[in-house]
């Protein structure tokens, strides 16, 4: 039989193991442990040159401690683990039960659109930006006037180009802003008429305005082949040289020759380049017809137009369009509805004169 004191003794110590036992030892009390994350390396990706946002910590519940997938586009830390690859300041480590920190789904790319002109691309993928090419015409190092001495302009064309219910047409205008520009314009051409005098000075009264000419009868005085008496073989742009053609052509050809305009109309361009391959041609879409059925022929051909003359542009020649039918003031035309009265040829005139003036000196 044992002592008394023992027993107690012994009843102390087992209740004092089994006490320390339920309690444990560890000091956590929840666990400060990351778990499976471990620490995030503190190297983030590379930011992107074209300001693409940031790829923002994951909202979606994920899994403990996985810190999300690498960014597309960005570098995984360098340190070991999961840590998170940022791309421009990605989310912190992931904790434990909680929204994982790495970019949501892979982390979204930089927006590397295109950059500005001639800039660098962003590094998210976007191709760097080319720096646009002006379309044929804008002054730049081509200038097809002397630099002393007048500009000769060649107005070519038909009636409305010799000025049918105005005498001079758009000319007296075209010359009247230059005379106040003091610019040094002429116009030349086998045919005269106009005002004597405009704005204090010599009107030039020259110009190629054929009334009822088509674009046929045009080509044929720029190639030689005309057998009118005024022209005696003689190919118009060599004759003349001018330095800047203005071209109004088509309107005839509504009522004479409708098929092919627009094929006719590329080919007169091509002989005037060949021949004056130095000059600016300015060439114009037609003014509107309200004369019968001949209103929605001109109106396709203008509609025809750009093309022919882009794609000579394309080639590098010295060619620019200008639109006088979108735009046509609704009372620029005289009672025949076929040519303009003095305020269309007036509105000519400033569109012509602002396609030109910038070669003037």
């Amino acid at each position: 039989m044992r002592h008394p004191a023992l027993n107690r003794v012994s009843v102390l110590l087992l209740a004092f193991v089994t006490t320390s036992s339920l309690g444990g030892c560890s000091s956590g009390g929840e666990g400060n442990s990351p778990g499976a994350a471990g620490a995030s390396s503190s190297g983030s990706g590379a930011p992107s040159v074209a300001e693409g946002p940031s790829a923002s910590a994951g909202t979606g519940a994920t899994a403990a401690g996985t810190g999300g997938a690498v960014g597309s586009g960005g570098n995984p830390s360098p340190a070991g683990g999961m840590g998170n690859a940022n791309l421009g300041g990605g989310g912190g480590a992931g904790k434990p039960g909680s929204a994982g920190s790495g970019p949501a789904e892979g982390g979204r790319m930089g927006a590397g659109g295109a950059a500005g002109s001639g800039g660098q691309p962003g590094s998210g993928g976007g191709a760097a930006g080319t720096a646009g090419s002006s379309a044929g015409g804008g002054p730049g190092s081509f200038n097809p006037c002397p630099a002393s001495g007048a500009c000769k302009v060649l107005p070519l064309g038909d009636s409305i180009t010799w000025g049918v219910n105005y005498d001079g047409g758009y000319r007296v205008k075209v010359f009247a802003d230059a005379t106040t520009d003091q610019k040094n314009l002429t116009f030349v051409g086998k045919l005269s008429n106009g005002p004597t005098t405009v704005s204090g000075a010599m009107f030039p009264k020259n110009n190629e305005g054929h009334s009822g000419w088509t674009i046929q009868q045009l080509d044929d005085i720029v190639t030689g082949k005309s057998t009118d008496a005024n022209y005696n073989g003689k190919k118009l742009l060599v004759d003349l040289a001018p330095h800047i053609v203005l071209l109004h052509a088509g309107t005839n050809d509504t009522s004479r020759m409708p098929t092919g305009m627009p094929d006719r109309l590329g080919t007169l361009i091509d002989h005037i380049v060949q021949d004056a391959p130095d000059a600016l041609l300015v060439v114009t879409t037609i003014v509107p017809i309200k004369q019968g059925s001949y209103g929605a022929i001109g109106e396709t051909f203008d509609n025809a137009i750009p093309a022919v003359v882009q794609t000579r542009i394309d080639a590098g020649k010295h060619i620019v369009l200008v639109d006088m039918f979108k735009s046509f003031p609704s009372n620029g035309l005289g009672s025949d509805g076929v040519h303009p009265n003095q305020q269309g040829y007036e509105w000519m005139a400033g569109v012509w004169y602002a396609a030109i003036k910038s070669y003037l000196h």
